[in-house]
């Protein structure tokens, strides 16, 4: 669809893709003409055989002219039929060689002259196919180069065609164009200025209802208060624990050792960078605490457990007793720049964790980050070997259920981030394909319900609840 009319600027563009296209066409067409191979003369491959002494050879291979002597009459004569006995035999086998010689070579003439022949047979073929080729790339470039020639003449005439027949209506059809373009123009302006406006409305009632819903929990908070003596205090809705001892015990045995702790709990970290005052609830062995500590943020831990709060303490670091309800509360408003909670929400029974989260809210400054992490129900696994194994555990939290409650306390931008993934070695594995049709629909059916068996089993064994103070 055209947006605009087509303007001069446009056309000196068209016109310059034009010239570089051009341009690009003949700078191929000279590197093909310049890569096209010579002929150049061809060299004789086989030197011409030398038989300039065969005739020789034919005329001189007889050493013996006359082999029978005169008749014995003296003893010239008896002497020299001794001396032709002793050496006939010798010449004679030298001719019978020499014949054998010549014989042979006038055998082989004929076979020593056929390479040369073959060669120069050879080579006028390839010298004549080398002069055709020439010919065909000479005409190849005649071509090629009249190709360009060719199509700006056939653009011309469609050109030429094309604007005398249309040149009248597409001025006209510019016009229109032009001025629906302007109108639009005018249109988006308006439409603009009225988006900056709601959005400035949208801007003031968020601002607006973030104050109604603080002054609602401050409301809440106090009414809770004045009804204080008509409702469980925060000791009595805590969940009570099991000896300090054994679950110390039980935190060394089925939560892992503290380097493994550590390691999980490294992530955290950067979530408080450059904060001070976090509370670290449960701190359990102190592992959190210590790796805050080593970044430099200033943190200091609750703990109900009094052997763990001893163990914390004895390694330096500050640890107070208690239940996370009672020690909010008797904390100012704006006391603690962060708040983490790592297998904690898991133990405290509904409401005293939505009282929790109320008080919490007070207690973090603007823009404090709140950490809730807990075993996540939705992996059946975790849920069958996590969650029930401990006896202190009071109710399991769904993701949703978790973050929504964050939500509903005032936080913004609450998410949930998984956890500890559960090995994809130790899964479910799905069976090989196979070849048979039926035996590849089944094949299918059952690695589909493997599929979902790892979703519902075999996912992320935790999650973390993370939002932030508004």
């Amino acid at each position: 669809m055209l947006n605009r009319p087509v303007t001069t600027d446009d056309l000196a563009r068209l016109r310059e893709e034009r010239d570089q296209a051009d341009r690009r066409y003949n700078d191929a067409l000279t590197a093909l003409d310049r890569a096209l191979p010579r002929l150049e003369p061809a060299a004789t491959a086989v030197a011409a055989y030398d038989d300039s002494q065969v005739p020789p050879l034919n005329e001189r291979w007889k050493i013996l002219e006359h082999t029978a002597l005169p008749p014995v009459r003296g003893f010239r004569s008896r002497l020299a039929h001794f001396v032709w006995g002793l050496v006939s035999p010798v010449f004679e086998r030298q001719q019978t060689f020499n014949a054998a010689l010549v014989d042979h070579v006038n055998r082989n003439v004929g076979a020593a002259r056929a390479p040369q022949q073959v060669a120069d047979a050879t080579a006028q073929v390839l010298a004549a196919h080398a002069a055709a080729l020439a010919t065909f790339q000479s005409h190849l470039i005649l071509y090629l180069q009249q190709v360009t020639a060719y199509v700006d003449t056939k653009d011309r005439l469609v050109a030429g065609s094309l604007m005398s027949v249309y040149d009248a209506a597409f001025n006209g059809l510019t016009d229109e164009l032009l001025k629906r373009w302007e109108s639009l123009s005018a249109r988006e302006a308006r439409f603009d200025g009225k988006v900056a406006a709601t959005s400035a409305a949208y801007d003031d009632l968020r601002g607006s209802l973030a104050t109604v819903q603080q002054s609602t929990l401050t409301i809440k908070r106090e009414l809770e208060r004045v009804l204080a003596g008509a409702t469980p205090t925060a000791a009595n809705v805590a969940v009570p624990t099991l000896d300090s001892y054994k679950y110390v015990g039980f935190e060394d045995r089925f939560r892992g050792s503290q380097a493994d702790i550590s390691a999980r709990l490294e992530s955290y970290v950067p979530l408080f960078a450059g904060a001070r005052d976090v509370l670290d609830v449960g701190c359990g062995r102190g592992e959190l605490l210590d790796l805050l500590r080593k970044a430099g943020v200033e943190a200091r831990g609750l703990e109900l457990n009094h052997e763990m709060a001893e163990t914390c303490r004895a390694r330096g670091l500050e640890v107070a007793e208690g239940d996370l309800l009672s020690y909010l509360e008797a904390l100012p408003d704006g006391a603690l720049g962060g708040l983490i909670a790592i297998q904690v929400v898991e133990h405290l029974e509904p409401d005293y964790l939505m009282r929790a989260l109320d008080v919490a809210y007070h207690k973090l400054r603007p823009g404090a980050p709140i950490v809730l992490e807990t075993i996540n129900p939705a992996c059946w696994f975790a849920f069958f070997a996590s969650y029930v194994r401990d006896l202190t555990h009071v109710r399991p939290l769904h993701p949703e259920t978790l973050t929504y409650l964050l939500t509903a306390s005032g936080f913004m931008r609450v998410r949930a981030e998984y956890r500890s993934p559960y090995p994809d070695s130790d899964k479910l594995q799905k069976i090989a394909p196979a070849t048979d049709a039926v035996q590849a629909d089944l094949a299918d059916t059952v690695n589909s319900n493997i599929e979902r068996l790892n979703a519902l089993l075999f996912t992320y064994m935790d999650y973390a609840a993370i939002g932030e103070r508004g």
